[in-house]
């Protein structure tokens, strides 16, 4: 799969600056928008057409949590076509079965290496 505008949601600062960065060592050509708040980025989505080739979405945040984005996101019509990617530090079966049921295209465990996000980034950029 070719993705070249990306989304990631995630609350973690961190995590997006090693996403982002990782990001412009594998795909060049990629952009990327971050969102610290799921409910923030559900609202610019619904007063948009631009919309993201792929979102990456975090599990753990507050206010609303990856499974309600998920869960909102699929029932509407103008984004439920979006896929969406789950990142989260979680490996659980149950957590990866539920979100697939959901309506996420994938899943992936956030590695705790640089290299190994590089080339799952590769994989999935180019």
């Amino acid at each position: 799969m070719l993705y070249r505008n990306l989304m990631l949601i995630d609350d973690d600062d961190e995590d997006q600056e090693i996403f982002n960065v990782a990001l412009s060592e594998v795909a060049r050509l990629a952009t990327c928008i971050n969102y610290s708040d799921a409910t923030k980025a559900l609202r610019d989505l619904n007063s948009t057409t631009d919309f993201p080739d792929v979102i990456f979405l975090d599990l753990n945040m507050p206010i609303m949590n990856g499974q309600q984005f998920l869960v909102e996101i699929k029932k509407n019509k103008k984004l439920k076509h979006i896929p969406i990617i789950i990142f989260s530090t979680s490996s659980h079966a149950a957590t990866i079965q539920i979100t697939k049921l959901l309506g996420a295209h994938d899943f992936i465990t956030k590695p705790g290496d640089f290299e190994k996000l590089k080339k799952i980034l590769r994989e999935l950029i180019n």
